[in-house]
């Protein structure tokens, strides 16, 4: 049945990809899109309510979706399946050009959203980031709603804490993500049934988190904190009631629920996790990768093509180093010169966390001086560079939190600093070009600023998009005055290589039959990363398969589409123009935006 379910999910993604010669135009289609754009912005906000608290939007604070539950996931189907319907009944010459491409953009997204439902293992919503997960495996070591909820619970996140409402907003969010944790009991222990379980490696990893929540004081609790910093704008009387509340159900109804799930991995679980490392080994393993490929990537590339691709640009960014390495005048091999770099104390120069944060801010400076000469547009808001919580600063990357669309919240660029003696400066340049600007905050800050958009593109999403403009976004450090240092330039290049290396071990996993221990040995022989790293980073493809993906096929094909650009258009070609044109529709899949790049240039000509 699920099978046949596929085959007609396809058959409406091929008519409404037709659809565009064959419906008759309406007077106000425009009006009648935009509404419908609405529409799918509140189902999206209403199915991940933790993103719409994300977004600014109050209305979802005291929830959380049971996202691998069956009602969840058939509610899900029948919607998107609406939307694909209604989409249909409109072609290009009813609606403005903007508007045909944001629901080119919405058709893409139900689309390959309807056809992961349909597969027996993928459910394609989570709390974080609209990425897919697992309905069997709804837990990991990274990126899981356990993790993000103590980071909403810390009080330092996105969950407001401001006034009372707010405080027991997060108390009956806290009941929803309760729910949850009894579902993903249940939905592991048929996992256990069928053999569809997590590699033992990656619950191993879960254990000592989960425990983390038990054996602590209940003043030392992460959940705790918010009781910890109430506002004095709440009287005294409230701020007792609010401190009784938040004590009761921390001792009486999460802790105990954390033991149960301790207990249960510890006990039921784990004994029965596989001892393979990729999804290709799973009851359909290899079907589900080729999905995620898709989904991750929103090209047809295979395994294989993608495999050899990451190879072939291991080769390449491998001779840069070589180039590097020379004009430093380093004589070793190129593992060598990846641990002179590890160890070289002229790298680690901080002595307080402050420095390093002042170190970013005064490569912002630099960028400003330039950004005119590349681009045209600017967004309005602001941002932050903020170090890490402490609670997960061990094991953070860094990483870039976009502001709300009031402005209220500005955006913010994490960097953690668990240890500011070892801290390695060689990728600062590269790593603000990526997280700030021109990467996620300039991208993510003009797509939620343009008016031309529907609200449904204003958060982040379509990863291949906004994960390959941040790679390609690094490689524009010397057009904006930096990279004069040889190592900062390695460091780009080494940032450059660990995404191509992603290529080649995800696949090679995930595809090919790659075990953990030959996609380590294979990444510490091509890359500057600590061994600690670069587990941590296998066992993320190992959870996470084909996301990792998303960086390097994204910066190919907006570099590819740079250079077609120039070839094309000559002494025509303004890179700030060939810029807004990438950014100015927000994040698209790949086949989209190629097709308005070579819409612009033959308007150019």
């Amino acid at each position: 049945m699920k099978k046949l379910l596929y085959v007609l999910g396809i058959l409406v993604i091929m008519i409404c990809c037709k659809s565009e010669q064959q419906v008759s135009t309406t007077p106000d289609a425009n009006g009648a899109i935009d509404s419908l754009f609405a529409e799918f912005y509140s189902f999206k906000k209403s199915i991940n309510p933790i993103e719409a608290t994300k977004a600014g939007y109050q209305k979802y604070n005291d929830t959380v979706a049971n996202y691998i539950s069956d009602d969840y996931q058939l509610h899900l189907k029948d919607r998107y399946t609406y939307f694909l319907d209604v989409l249909s009944q409109y072609d290009s010459l009813s609606l403005s050009s903007e508007n045909w491409m944001s629901l080119k953009v919405m058709e893409w997204d139900c689309s390959i959203k309807l056809e992961g439902l349909m597969n027996p293992l993928t459910t394609i919503a989570s709390p974080i980031y609209d990425l897919p997960s697992f309905e069997l495996m709804p837990l990991f070591q990274i990126q899981s709603l356990h993790l993000y909820m103590a980071q909403l619970g810390a009080g330092s996140s996105v969950q407001p804490f401001k006034t009372e409402k707010d405080y027991s907003n997060w108390l009956q969010r806290l009941e929803d993500y309760l729910v949850f944790l009894d579902t993903c009991i249940t939905k592991m222990e048929e996992g256990v049934e069928q053999d569809v379980v997590l590699p033992k490696t990656l619950t191993l990893k879960m254990l000592p988190q989960v425990r983390s929540f038990i054996d602590v004081p209940l003043e030392d609790n992460l959940f705790y904190t918010p009781v910890l910093n109430i506002p004095e704008t709440i009287s005294d009387a409230r701020q007792e009631a609010i401190v009784k509340a938040y004590d009761a159900f921390i001792s009486d109804k999460l802790v105990p629920k954390y033991k149960e799930l301790h207990s249960f991995l510890r006990d039921t679980y784990l004994p029965a996790c596989r001892e393979t490392d990729g999804i290709g080994d799973l009851p359909n393993g290899a079907d589900t990768y080729d999905y995620l490929i898709r989904l991750h990537t929103t090209t047809k590339l295979t395994a294989d093509e993608i495999h050899d691709l990451g190879l072939k640009e291991v080769a390449r960014i491998s001779g840069e180093m070589e180039k590097v390495k020379a004009e430093i005048g380093f004589k070793g091999d190129l593992k060598s010169f990846f641990e002179f770099i590890r160890a070289n104390e002229d790298l680690k120069p901080f002595k307080k966390p402050e420095e390093v944060i002042a170190n970013f801010n005064a490569i912002k400076e630099r960028i400003y001086i330039r950004l005119d000469s590349v681009f045209t547009t600017k967004p309005k808001a602001g941002f932050e560079v903020r170090r890490t919580e402490a609670f997960r600063e061990a094991s953070a990357s860094a990483e870039y939190v976009p502001g709300s669309k009031d402005g209220v919240r500005p955006g913010t660029f994490y960097v953690p600093i668990p240890n500011v003696a070892e801290f390695n400066t060689l990728q600062n340049e590269a790593l603000f070009l990526h997280e700030a600007v021109p990467g996620h905050h300039y991208q993510l800050s003009l797509q939620q600023e343009n008016t031309n958009l529907p609200e449904f593109l204003h958060p982040e999403s379509m990863g291949v998009f906004v994960e390959g403009w941040a790679l390609y976004a690094e490689s524009l450090g010397k057009e904006l005055g930096l990279y004069e240092d040889p190592y900062q330039y390695f460091g780009m290049l080494s940032m450059e290589m660990h995404r191509a290396i992603r290529l080649v071990v995800d696949t090679g996993i995930n595809a090919k039959g790659w075990t953990r221990e030959e996609a380590i040995a294979y990444s510490l022989n091509n890359e500057a990363e600590s061994e600690e790293g670069v587990i941590s980073e296998i066992e993320r493809y190992m959870a996470t398969p084909g996301q990792a993906l998303s960086y390097k096929i994204g910066q190919l094909k907006i570099q590819e589409l740079r250079v077609k650009s120039q070839k094309a258009l000559g002494a025509k070609f303004d890179i700030r123009l060939f810029h807004d044109q990438v950014l100015n529709s927000g994040s698209l899949p790949l086949v989209l935006l190629e097709k308005k790049i070579n819409k612009w240039i033959n308007n150019m000509k």
